[in-house]
């Protein structure tokens, strides 16, 4: 069987992965990204790559040596709060730990450099895919254009067109809205703040509400502010920084001064991000010449740091299956099988945390779950 021409929808870290592996063993592939370039938007803060999973992609595809120059190693603390500023938690000693951190834009852009420039094409945004009689599939572009490949992937994230194909699951929303904030060169200009979030990442919980910080390159602090609220609370063209600054000041009304100092304090970026999901063990039935990866296939909350790892994993796996397989059409299938059976626990655990950290009782969760986790050596009382 000859090998496929494959089209990718979807220039994140998955769609990249997957180009990468696969021009690593000459196997042609195109990378669809509906963004007008690189630098379009923001990439968001800090990933942790996970040895089994992410990781492991990166050396799929050849690049450990140049992710070792990019990931922070350094910043791989945790520190838990209550809502009163009191430390309930800290592990420090990041010794021998294997979760590095990397900025997302640091990430995407080493998978990029790694891809022949002509390989991704920018500002092609999908509008549909049709299945052809003879396995083909027609990707169609909002600009009139359209190109054939033997195999589709579907990389296009939580909105994915191409799951359309497949599935008719929708994201579900859960409940959480996150608005996410940040401090610019924050050891300088506000080091209590820094020192308040440290190197790594930092929850204060109470009320079934959480402030999230964490360290990201070039001394910048990301924070996520979260709660519970009804989906249309917050919108994208909301009021002006100002008031919304305000206004999330009070929602956590009794909290500690330096806990809202992270709110108050805040550069003038502020992005609502409201959290979807997929049902939990999302399947569908095969189908010759498309399939998904990452979050078009099994959207889960952040809760367990698996979004992007699960995605790479994802990629990984399936531009294997394709060069090492003279069926590479069976060896889709099964890459499907094996995709759906590790990310459905994933998916419910992310689930059960999400559900755990935003109750009454979130605190107590995440203490307990973290002091299970390193036996309570770093727990703090």
């Amino acid at each position: 069987m000859k090998r496929p021409r494959v089209g990718i929808v979807g220039g994140g870290p998955g769609g990249l992965t997957l180009a990468r592996i696969l021009h690593v063993h000459g196997i042609e592939a195109v990378v669809f990204e509906r963004e007008a370039m690189v630098t379009a938007r923001p990439q968001g803060g800090s990933l942790d790559m996970h040895a089994e999973s992410g990781q492991y992609a990166i050396e799929c595809c050849g690049l450990t040596e140049k992710f070792k120059r990019i990931a922070r190693y350094e910043d791989q603390e945790t520190r838990v709060y209550d809502k009163h500023g009191s430390l309930r938690f800290l592990e420090d000693d990041v010794a021998g730990r294997e979760r590095p951190e990397v900025n997302r834009g640091h990430l995407r852009q080493m998978l990029l450099d790694s891809l022949p420039a002509e390989m991704v094409q920018w500002k092609r945004e999908l509008s549909s895919v049709e299945l052809g009689r003879d396995g083909a599939s027609t990707l169609m572009f909002k600009d009139g254009s359209s190109e054939s490949f033997d195999l589709v992937v579907g990389a296009d994230g939580a909105w994915s067109k191409v799951r359309a194909l497949l599935s008719d699951a929708k994201p579900i929303y859960s409940g959480v809205t996150f608005v996410e904030l940040g401090i610019d060169d924050a050891d300088q200009r506000y080091p209590e703040r820094a020192k308040l979030v440290g190197r790594g990442l930092m929850f204060a919980l109470g009320d079934s509400k959480a402030i999230i910080g964490h360290r990201d390159a070039n001394a910048h602090i990301g924070i996520y502010v979260a709660l519970r609220a009804e989906e249309g609370w917050i919108f994208e063209d909301g009021p002006g920084v100002s008031s919304m600054r305000a206004s999330l000041v009070g929602q956590f009304s009794g909290w500690s001064e330096e806990l809202l100092e992270l709110i108050r304090g805040c550069d003038d970026r502020m992005t609502p991000r409201k959290l979807y999901a997929l049902p939990v063990g999302h399947r569908w039935e095969h189908r010759e010449g498309v399939t998904l990866l990452g979050d078009a296939a099994h959207l889960m909350s952040p809760f367990g740091g698996d979004g992007a790892n699960l995605a790479m994993w994802d990629a990984a796996d399936l531009a294997l299956a394709i060069v090492k397989n003279d069926d590479w059409k069976s060896a889709v299938r099964e890459y499907e099988v094996a995709m759906w059976e590790r990310a459905e626990p994933a998916a419910a655990g992310a689930s059960g945390a999400l559900d755990e950290v935003f109750s009454e009782e979130g605190l107590e969760h995440m203490v307990g779950h973290m002091e299970e986790r390193l036996g309570g050596s770093a727990a703090v009382r």
